[in-house]
């Protein structure tokens, strides 16, 4: 078993490989027959294999492929690849992605430093963590640019927020792209929100989303009521522009974002007319 090198910390604020992968991770055991794994890849819409373990040990991994023309009874350990590559949880996410090209595989199973299986990440997972990443460096660049545009300065702090306090500050939403923060949100994988908190200093509270809304919205479909942020605390005399968008569309809610259902998201029109 191969061990991807990883960095061993999260100071440099690059992803990590702990930050997307699914952690709730189907098993098979060594002693399962060559059979039932077969009925289980062929009912599962989502494997076409799984770690084979022995408890949270990993000791191997089978794929479908690995089945073919092998007898029914035939115990999973005889089968299995044993010549394993895996990756660490602190492993930089970019890292993952290099190991997956290179060796051609879809899915790495991540184990700790004991050798038990703590989760798995895909190539869509390392795909997903490239795309609306909200990043420290993120979330740096958007309070240099306040603290630029309003010769003030800002504060940052990270906690829970309530999904029914923030103000939205874009009025339309794709439904082809909360399908897919959807799907993150059931997972335990969304990255947290970027939220300027206007009022820091008074009795209630000016939340304004200013990275996430598709989050948001997937959230407040399947009745998440909070949700981790990433918030801006920004002086209470200072009005930004966000506020002044804001009220000049009207959006004082969720309720008032439009969920666009009838095109897709303008990336994937763009991409439509370049074909």
């Amino acid at each position: 078993m191969d061990v991807a090198a990883a960095d061993g910390g999260t100071a440099d604020g690059k992803p990590k490989v702990k930050d997307y992968m699914t952690r709730e991770v189907a098993t098979v055991s060594p002693d399962a027959t060559v059979e039932e794994v077969a009925r289980r890849i062929a009912e599962s819409d989502e494997h076409n294999g799984y770690p084979v373990c022995d408890g949270r040990r990993v000791e191997g991994f089978v794929t479908a492929r690995d089945l073919l023309l092998v007898e029914e009874n035939e115990p999973i350990f005889k089968v299995m690849s044993q010549d394993l590559i895996v990756a660490h949880p602190d492993m930089d996410v970019n890292d993952a992605a290099r190991v997956i090209l290179r060796s051609g595989i879809q899915k790495l199973p991540v184990v700790d430093d004991a050798g038990n299986l703590v989760g798995i990440i895909s190539n869509t997972d390392v795909i997903r963590s490239q795309i609306e990443r909200a990043t420290p460096e993120k979330v740096g660049k958007l309070m240099r640019t306040l603290e630029s545009i309003h010769d003030t300065e800002v504060e940052q702090t990270r906690r829970e927020v309530p999904l029914d306090a923030l103000t939205p500050t874009q009025g339309k939403v794709y439904a082809d792209e909360l399908e897919g923060r959807t799907y993150e949100l059931e997972r335990g994988l969304a990255e947290p929100l970027v939220v300027i908190d206007a009022a820091p200093n008074s009795d209630g509270s000016d939340l304004l989303l200013a990275d996430g809304h598709h989050r948001v919205m997937a959230a407040n479909k399947i009745d998440i009521a909070e949700m981790d942020a990433y918030v801006i605390l920004v002086d209470d005399d200072v009005e930004l522009g966000m506020q002044k968008t804001a009220e000049k569309e009207g959006l004082d809610g969720l309720d008032d974002v439009k969920v666009v259902d009838y095109a897709r998201h303008p990336l994937v029109e763009t991409t439509k007319r370049l074909q």
